[in-house]
């Protein structure tokens, strides 16, 4: 069960991984995510759903191997099986027709925004993707984030691809003109997604402040275990305490608390740094 069909490194350190699901895949939504173990000893991780195919029976999930869990994911081989796979889980993406929408992928982000887009696209809205990333080597899925686009806009921060700069310039630009009535767009910008680090979807946020325009962001970066047992995935948002696997992933980017958010994400640094010396310390496949 859980087979890998195939495995393929889109940049350094990150790998594309279709795995045998059908289950999964047929209940699939854009949004969702599911839990990976590896082996039975292994720990619990939340991955995003990249993209699912019903008809074949597969789920893609694209994986950052940066950590003991996610370099044991990383390892593994076409033809191995995942321990278990469980999903979907949580909440899927509000998909509705806000007439044009923007989405804004920063780094791995692109892989969970690319179903997102689709899904807007396929409904009729106008949907612009902002992809970005530090430099051209970290940048994957352009073909695909354009193929679902009607306007796609690439930037890396040190200009070696697109547009130099950071998401939140071209952003700003387009809010601009959609405030004082300029844009060539068929609709006004109904919506915003922000997918990414934590740090880009709060620049993300308040760029956007200003405007009042709805903005949802994935925290799914913050979730530990995925069933809302641990508490380590809570979050400020307005007035309320929320768990982001259970109530979440998406929410109001504008009333996240994001210092609260960018805080618990350094919580178990060190714990993770003592995981992965004993874990690289006894080596692993691919060393």
């Amino acid at each position: 069960m859980f087979t890998i069909l195939s495995k393929y490194e889109i940049c350094p350190n990150n790998w594309e991984l279709v795995i045998h699901s059908p289950r999964i895949a047929k209940k699939a939504c854009p949004g969702h995510f599911v839990i990976v173990m590896t082996d039975a000893e292994g720990e619990r991780i939340p991955l995003t759903i990249a993209d699912f195919d019903a008809d074949a029976g597969t789920i893609t999930m694209v994986v950052m191997a940066v950590g003991t869990s996610t370099k044991k994911l990383a390892a593994k081989n076409v033809g191995d099986s995942l321990f278990a796979l469980i999903g979907p889980l949580g909440h899927p993406s509000e998909l509705e027709q806000f007439g044009t929408v923007i989405l804004t992928a920063g780094g791995v982000g692109a892989a969970p925004v690319f179903p997102i887009a689709r899904a807007l696209k396929e409904i009729g809205n106008r949907v612009i993707v902002i992809h970005g990333a530090r430099n051209r080597s970290l940048l994957f899925w352009q073909d695909k984030l354009k193929s679902v686009s009607d306007e796609y806009i690439l930037t890396t921060d040190d200009g070696s691809e697109g547009r130099k700069g950071l998401v939140t310039e071209p952003l700003r630009e387009l809010l601009e003109e959609n405030r004082i009535g300029k844009n060539t767009m068929s609709d006004s910008i109904g919506c915003i997604y922000a997918i990414g680090p934590a740090v880009m979807m709060k620049f993300v946020a308040e760029t956007v402040r200003p405007f009042g325009v709805k903005t949802i962001a994935s925290l799914n970066t913050v979730m530990i275990d995925g069933t809302g047992m641990c508490g380590g995935c809570r979050v400020r948002v307005g007035d309320e305490t929320k768990f982001t696997c259970v109530d979440g992933p998406e929410f109001d980017a504008l009333a996240v608390d994001w210092d609260t958010v960018l805080a618990r994400q350094k919580i178990y640094c060190e714990e993770e740094k003592c995981s992965l010396t004993r874990y690289t310390e006894n080596g692993y496949p691919g060393r």
